[in-house]
Formats: C-alpha cells, sequence, structure tokens
C-alpha cells in the first residue's frame, strides 16, 4: 500500500510516519509534504507514483487541506489527522476513512488502517465500472486552475509540449500524453484523430472530403495548423461520430 502523508509540521508528519510503519512495516510512504501546491503538483503529474490513501492535516502552511480535495475532484481515500475537529461534519462529504484528532493516538491509528483494508477488499470483490477524467488542474505561473473536461476542446502536441485548448480559446500546457489522455477521457466524448491532435466531438464545426482517404476537419477554436484525420483512423473516426 502506498500512502501520502500532508502535514507542515515536521515532527507531526515524522511521528505519524512511525506510527504507521510500526502498525504496517509493508506501507511505503511516497512522500511528506508541508503545503497544498506541493501536493496538488505531486498528484497531478501522472508520472508519480500515485497512492492509495492520504493523511491530510487540514491547516497546512499555506492553505486549507480542503483545497486540494477541491481542486482536484479528489476520490483518493483520506484520513483526516488535525488538531482541530471543527471541520468533521464537512471532511465526512469526502472520500473520507476516518477524522483523527492530534496528537494521534496509535491505537485509533490502527483501527482507521483496519477500517480502510476492510473497505478495499470490498470494493475488490464489487464489480468495477469504468472511471474516465472529468477535470483537469493546469499551472501558470503561481497560479493554479481547475477546468471540467467539458470545457476543453481539444488536447495538441505542439513542440513536443501537450497542451489542453478551452472552449473560450485559452490554452495552457498539461503533464500528460496524447496516449495517457485516450485512456484517462470518455471515448464517447473524445478521439485522436492523427498523431498530434485528441478532440472533443462538440469542437467540430465542419467535416470535408477532401477525397476517398482524407478528412479535413473545421474545429471550434480555431486550430493554428489546418487538421486532417489520419487515413488510418478514418472508418474508426466516422463510427464514433455514429455512436
Amino acid at each position: 500500500m502506498n500512502v501520502l502523508i500532508v502535514e507542515d509540521e515536521e515532527l507531526s508528519a515524522e511521528r505519524l510516519q512511525k506510527l504507521i510503519l510500526a502498525i504496517d512495516p509493508t506501507i511505503r510512504v511516497l512522500g511528506m509534504f508541508p503545503s497544498a501546491f506541493e501536493t496538488i503538483a505531486y498528484l497531478n503529474n501522472a508520472v508519480n507514483t500515485q497512492p492509495d490513501l492520504i493523511f491530510l492535516d487540514l491547516h497546512l502552511e499555506d492553505d486549507n487541506g480542503f483545497r486540494i480535495v477541491e481542486s482536484l475532484d479528489l476520490m483518493i481515500p483520506i484520513i483526516f489527522t488535525t488538531a482541530f475537529d471543527d471541520y468533521m461534519q464537512k471532511a465526512f462529504k469526502t472520500h473520507t476513512i476516518d477524522y483523527l484528532l492530534k496528537p494521534v493516538n496509535p491505537l485509533e491509528l490502527q483501527g482507521s488502517l483496519a477500517k480502510f483494508k476492510k473497505i478495499v477488499e470490498a470494493e475488490s470483490t464489487a464489480p468495477r465500472l469504468p472511471k474516465y477524467k472529468d477535470r483537469f488542474l493546469v499551472t501558470a505561473g503561481s497560479r493554479i486552475f481547475t477546468f471540467k473536461t467539458s470545457e476543453i476542446a481539444y488536447f495538441t502536441i505542439e513542440e513536443r509540449a501537450t497542451f489542453l485548448r478551452l472552449f473560450d480559446g485559452r490554452h495552457f500546457a498539461v503533464e500528460y500524453s496524447l496516449e495517457k489522455l485516450s485512456q484517462l477521457l470518455d471515448p464517447v466524448n473524445f478521439f485522436r484523430i492523427n498523431r498530434t491532435l485528441l478532440i472533443s466531438v462538440e469542437a467540430i464545426r465542419d467535416i470535408h472530403s477532401i477525397s476517398a482517404g482524407k478528412l479535413k476537419i473545421d474545429l471550434h477554436p480555431v486550430s493554428s495548423q489546418e487538421v486532417f484525420v489520419s487515413s488510418e483512423r478514418i472508418t474508426e473516426f466516422k463510427n464514433w461520430l455514429g455512436r
């Protein structure tokens, strides 16, 4: 099991790590972060190993711990560890396993971990439906933005980097390859038409048949380059449009 500790007090973070490993030495602590910004950056990077469980303090050095949950629409299970009980009701409206008050009691922590494992075991035996990404978090300088997938017209490769373009024309870099995005996005709504472009069906304005084996697409917002469907994808593209 992989866990993340989000705690701005270094001694508290180290103590919690020791308690966790004393209960279950097989647990792997991926990292200990003191801020919401660092935690969001880690979780938003597809290259990083994602945690199965997060231990989250509510008062961090730069923001409230709920900022992480709300910015990422986080579905990773959480055990809150805090010195305040004021937020208990709000916490249990998230994907919460438990709410532990500091200083964390080892027996209560053991009970929380046991509860989490039971939930995981129960979920592993239940039939699973695919869960597609419904929002993206991006950074621009010191600012962090989050956008619903429905706001995105298409993803494109430009100068070896991946960008998303919104229907309002704005564009931002994202840390995903188009191949990874094809797995994360609902195939009913998004289709990769060629090597450098993955589009939303809502972004299509016109389709022109240039020849028997070539289709040209007008997108909104307008792309900086002419857009063609790869010849090997035309049949699949037509099937996708006719769903």
